[in-house]
């Protein structure tokens, strides 16, 4: 049984509740969505096979607790349930970093998920699965990347109609950070996080604002962190 594999690296976690934890990532090759805002374009085309068992090999050599599955989108390949059962039943702790767009209801319900809902500014919002908003369980998250004001009001109110605040662990509302080429913009355009801040306390949303530190530590276009 094998994965495509994109990369598999050891970092500090730079987004969700788990920010700033050192965590093991293994990055699954291969996406349905294009987001405007994509950053890891890359793993769309660039992967090669690697066995379930060598995988786990891998990841259990490491003594870190923590191990994120993402990609590109991990629910796209089908035997990713495996993998994850697998590394639960080693005693490790696992975040699934998700689109929203494949139906989560596979996924070990021992799995920490985090949601990605699509805002409009994505060009992918028409994807949402929003039966996975209502399996949501108390120890998973919800994140939104947001690009505009009317990425933030559409995030405002898919919140507010879910009652996502009370149903799990954390409502994430992340800005996009702007991806240039020289004096070229790739995709949409970055939201200042000031501006961000802005709306959310004058709405006085029970919301998290999130940073990507990965991007703060090291530099934005950096692989492998």
């Amino acid at each position: 049984m094998t994965l495509r594999i994109n990369e598999i690296f050891f970092s500090i976690q730079g987004e969700s509740t788990w920010v700033g934890a050192p965590c093991v990532f293994v990055r699954l090759a291969g996406c349905p969505l294009r987001c405007n805002y994509c950053d890891t374009e890359y793993a769309f085309r660039e992967g090669s096979p690697r066995s379930i068992d060598s995988l786990v090999e891998e990841v259990m050599a490491n003594p870190c607790p923590l191990v994120e599955i993402t990609g590109g989108e991990p629910l796209a390949q089908r035997d990713v349930h495996t993998l994850i059962t697998r590394l639960l039943d080693g005693g490790r702790t696992v975040l699934i970093e998700t689109s929203g767009a494949l139906d989560t209801e596979p996924v070990d319900r021992r799995a920490h998920i985090i949601l990605d809902v699509k805002t409009p500014d994505s060009g992918e919002s028409h994807r949402t699965h929003w039966a996975n908003l209502d399996r949501l369980q108390p120890h998973d998250e919800v994140k939104f990347v947001i690009a505009s004001r009317s990425d933030y009001e559409y995030a405002r109110e898919v919140t507010a109609k879910h009652a996502l605040v009370a149903r799990c662990r954390a409502v994430q509302f992340s800005p996009v950070h702007e991806q240039r080429k020289g004096l070229e913009i790739l995709g949409a355009r970055g939201l200042p996080p000031r501006e961000l801040a802005k709306w959310i306390l004058t709405d006085q949303l029970a919301v998290r604002l999130q940073l990507q530190m990965h991007k703060v530590i090291w530099d934005p276009s950096t692989r492998g962190v």
